[in-house]
């Protein structure tokens, strides 16, 4: 099963409306092995991330005000991708592994930045 990566915005009830995603952009954030290999690994927590290691456990729901700190934490992770991937198992190079890590980390990127322009949220699930 894959991870995905939605944006949402809330309709006249205050309950989330989840939008579709635009013809481009993939919704593809990651296998589900990734919850506790990447996202709330002992690699990523140190870094600073406090948002992804939360999908350890369950889906993430990042509201609207706090989706610009979450493309922060997204883009501090993509700038040491490297570091993040080196301890994952083989039998993968860590250049894939990183690779399949930063290809996820952009579609996750992408509909955060869709969101911050409709002052939308992030769901990751």
């Amino acid at each position: 099963m894959s991870l995905l990566a939605d944006v949402f915005t809330a309709d006249g009830d205050g309950e989330p409306r989840f939008l579709d995603v635009p013809e481009g952009p993939s919704d593809l954030a990651g296998f589900e092995s990734r919850r506790t290999t990447v996202r709330g690994s002992g690699t990523v927590r140190p870094r600073g991330a406090r948002f992804l290691p939360r999908t350890a456990g369950d889906e993430l729901r990042v509201p609207p005000q706090d989706v610009s700190a979450f493309i922060g934490e997204v883009l501090l992770l993509q700038g040491d991708i490297e570091s993040i991937a080196a301890p994952m198992d083989p039998p993968k190079p860590v250049a894939q592994h990183a690779g399949e890590i930063s290809d996820r980390l952009d579609s996750i990127l992408d509909a955060a930045h869709r969101a911050s322009q409709i002052r939308g949220g992030v769901r990751n699930r």
